[in-house]
């Protein structure tokens, strides 16, 4: 029976990646190993042909004769033998070399003391809508695991060392075989560090690290808005067994603003006229991040009118054109009337209801489709 292609029984183009033939071939190796289907004949069949498929494209040499050649190709580079038996000890290494890192593991080659990097952190930093929109530097006050001076990070009381740990000889890893699997995890008795603490340091308890809180200076760049995040690298929490340290993150949150609304670069506000501004026309002093600005009204304004003030909103950090300012009118309804006032309003409504559509046109015009739509019902 000929054999199958390399790549289709991988389920991979011939242009995939180690990645990519790597992950194909974990995926086959778990789902039809002999261990897990012991009362199907086939399996063994389907693992042994993957294994030989994932040996030959993983070899730079072979999947190139095999690229040119074919199985024949194969044959004749071997002396006529075939690209790759099957043994326990053959399936041992690959699932070291395949499944390490799923196990914590580096195969066969065997592992060492692991180190492990520090704790990101985050940090949320507030700020005002000007000092944001500005940039500044702040200096930001951040609790974190620092290591610890007494034993440097050791773990171990000043003028002691740790010791290897007997059950992984140093290592960091313990190696567990069943059947053809062989699985290397983190040594329980040492976390992984290799080393053991016999005599721990009296202030960090043997951990290495104590709690500190740091003062940090964050350069906040103009044009930040809420969401945005500044990565200071380095600054998280300090590593185990001298492993690096994280990363912080600061993430700016921009207070709401008593005057202004921001969205992107954009800016808006809404300015309160007097119903004697709009009905007549007028100027009003509007106010902006960089000072006041006079605005004017034209007469007979409406409240809800939009006016756009180019180059008057901010910059973002993307992108360092101004945005624009939108000043919504609202038209403010007089209130608290004297009897004088109110007497006075009265003869200026009679005067201008004889005016007719001429002086309210939108008034006149709902009032048009109130009666259009009940003579329209009403047939």
């Amino acid at each position: 029976m000929a054999k199958r292609d390399y790549y289709e029984v991988l389920g991979v183009p011939r242009e995939a990646t180690e990645a990519e033939i790597k992950k194909a071939y974990r995926r086959l190796a778990m789902k039809h190993h002999p261990d897990r289907n012991q009362e199907d004949a086939e399996a063994g069949k389907k693992f042994k042909e993957a294994k030989e498929a994932y040996e030959t494209l993983t070899d730079v040499d072979k999947r190139a004769t095999y690229d040119r050649f074919g199985h024949d190709g194969l044959r004749a580079a071997a002396g006529g033998g075939g690209a790759g038996g099957f043994s326990a000890e053959g399936f041992g290494d690959i699932f070291g070399d395949v499944f390490g890192d799923i196990f914590g593991g580096g195969g066969r080659r065997g592992g060492r003391s692991q180190v492990f990097r520090g704790s990101d952190l985050g940090y949320e930093l507030e700020l005002e809508l000007e000092r944001a929109v500005s940039g500044d530097s702040v200096t930001i006050e951040v609790p974190t695991q620092a290591p610890c001076a007494e034993c440097d990070g050791s773990g171990a009381k000043k003028g002691t060392e740790p010791v290897q740990c007997t059950t992984c000889g140093g290592v960091g890893q313990v190696r567990m075989q069943q059947g053809f699997f062989s699985i290397q995890q983190t040594c329980p008795a040492c976390k992984g560090a290799g080393k053991v603490i016999q005599d721990p340091c009296g202030k960090c308890h043997g951990r290495g690290r104590v709690s500190k809180t740091k003062k940090l200076s964050v350069k906040v760049p103009p044009g930040v808005d809420s969401g945005d995040r500044i990565r200071l690298t380095g600054e998280g929490e300090a590593g185990r067994n001298n492993g690096p340290p994280g990363d912080l993150y600061v993430e700016i949150r921009v207070r709401p603003h008593k005057l202004f609304e921001r969205s992107g670069a954009d800016l808006s506000c809404e300015i309160p006229v007097s119903f004697a501004t709009a009905t007549l026309g007028g100027e009003v002093e509007l106010p902006t991040l960089d000072g006041h600005v006079s605005l004017k009204i034209p007469a007979g304004t409406q409240s809800g009118k939009v006016f756009r003030l180019r180059g008057k909103g901010v910059s973002t950090v993307r992108d360092r054109h101004l945005g624009d300012l939108f000043a919504k009118v609202s038209v403010e309804t007089p209130v608290n009337l004297t009897d004088e006032q109110e007497s006075l309003l009265r003869q200026f409504d009679e005067l201008l209801s004889t005016g007719g559509k001429r002086h309210n046109p939108r008034a006149g015009g709902w009032l048009d489709s109130v009666k259009r739509f009940f003579d329209r019902i009403s047939q």
